[in-house]
């Protein structure tokens, strides 16, 4: 049974930093990502890493603020210099493949439940 559980997601005021994590379990994953939806927006993707961890690459809006690791227990997002603007439901992604296709919603075969991040100021 694939299973992807995240958790670190709070409220934490502009500027300040989380570190979010996406426990995997169930088989090995390729590509994984995170992706956030604000209301009433599209899901947006965030970050992604290569099954090994030596690819990764980002959003434009959060480039140069998240940093996006991997390791066998899952997958960890770690989030600095937080606006407001990164207020969202933030989502866990795995594909049982890797893929060049990372930016794309229906690459991923997993989803988690999603930890909402509240940015204030």
């Amino acid at each position: 049974q694939v299973q992807l559980v995240e958790s670190g997601g709070g409220l934490v005021q502009a500027g300040g930093s989380l570190r979010l994590s996406c426990a995997a379990s169930g088989r090995t994953f390729g590509t994984m990502g995170w992706f956030r939806q604000a209301p009433g927006k599209e899901r947006e993707f965030v970050a992604a890493i290569s099954w090994g961890g030596g690819s990764t690459d980002y959003g434009g809006s959060v480039k140069g603020r998240f940093t996006i690791s991997r390791d066998n227990a899952g997958l960890y997002l770690q989030m600095n210099s937080l606006k407001p603007e990164d207020t969202a439901v933030y989502y866990c992604a795995a594909s049982t493949a890797g893929s060049p296709w990372y930016r794309r919603r229906s690459l991923y075969d997993y989803w988690g439940q999603g930890t909402q991040v509240t940015v204030s100021s």
